[in-house]
């Protein structure tokens, strides 16, 4: 049985990401965008300073003409968050939260760039010494200690599952759970400690995270606080395959002005590939990303197989 690949894989539902479909739909590439458009930032955005749209237009009715025009030039949406990312030659894999995985010719990565913060107490101060944004980068310094995860989302239990083949004790910590039932299954099975209805108040120690305040009054004695609110961070998917970061600030993906990464088939558009932050830029750029996307992937179709 010959393995289906899809042409364009599209992570993140945003202007960019969009566009991109759009235009790489449109040279008849097989296209599959993953994320969620209420997830991009846009989507609570009011907008009055972008080309032919006149007066003030809310965000989220960009977003919703836009998916739908997508969809109409044949693009698939899957919207589900990307959990990794692999290559295996020069097709590249992406597994998402309900487990499904896709291969891919070509990689689009449209996912914003922020971190979202918890905003509490020892937050800011135990950075680096205890508290981390990433997972996939970390979990190693964890071995047999006792973490916590805090999200409600695919990363954080993701990421909690990850933990608990490092560390001696995971805890995870979340308001609710908006996951797949595949995931959620997963967290059942395992040995993470679920404080739902729960949230954090403060996170202490001295010298380094010794403890997690809940908003119950309880305290969780650990030694690392792992904060996952949302999908997995664009730069953690990035980085975890060798996309190289803007070597003065490390916090956008470098791309020349065809949209390209240094991994040949992996394009990069919107706010992760760096300033102005505008729906404009983010826009026209998704534009050339789709175009070169699908052009690449037309290339590899035409290479004639080994014998």
């Amino acid at each position: 049985m010959v393995e289906q690949i899809t042409d364009v894989v599209i992570i993140g539902a945003g202007p960019a990401g969009l566009q991109a479909a759009v235009h790489a739909a449109r040279k008849k590439a097989s296209v599959l965008v993953l994320g969620r458009v209420e997830n991009s930032s846009i989507s609570q955005a009011h907008v009055e300073n972008y080309l032919c749209v006149d007066g003030v237009t809310a965000g989220a009715e960009l977003l919703r003409v836009a998916l739908a025009q997508a969809i109409r030039f044949g693009a698939e949406v899957w919207p589900e968050d990307v959990l990794h990312l692999g290559q295996e030659g020069e097709l590249f894999t992406v597994k998402v939260e309900s487990g499904r995985q896709v291969t891919a010719r070509t990689l689009i990565l449209a996912t914003g760039t922020s971190r979202k913060k918890l905003k509490v107490p020892g937050e800011k101060e135990l950075l680096g010494r205890g508290v981390s944004y990433c997972v996939d980068c970390d979990a190693n310094f964890y071995r047999n200690a006792k973490v916590a995860v805090v999200g409600n989302e695919s990363a954080a239990v993701d990421g909690a599952l990850t933990l608990t083949k490092y560390a001696a004790e995971v805890h995870l910590v979340c308001k609710d759970l908006a996951v797949t039932k595949e995931l959620g299954e997963k967290l059942a099975a395992s040995s993470v400690v679920v404080h739902k209805g729960r949230w954090p108040q403060e996170i202490v120690g001295e010298k380094a995270v010794s403890g997690l305040v809940l908003d119950s009054g309880e305290t969780l004695a650990v030694d690392g606080v792992f904060v996952e609110l949302g999908a997995k961070g664009a730069m953690e998917l990035a980085t975890s395959i060798g996309v190289l970061l803007d070597t003065e600030t490390f916090s956008f993906i470098e791309t020349n002005k065809k949209q390209e990464t240094n991994i040949p088939g992996i394009y990069a558009a919107g706010d992760i590939a760096g300033p102005p932050w505008q729906m404009a830029k983010a826009v026209g750029e998704g534009c050339v990303a789709g175009w070169e996307a699908a052009n690449h992937a037309n290339r590899l179709k035409r290479i004639p197989e080994s014998v």
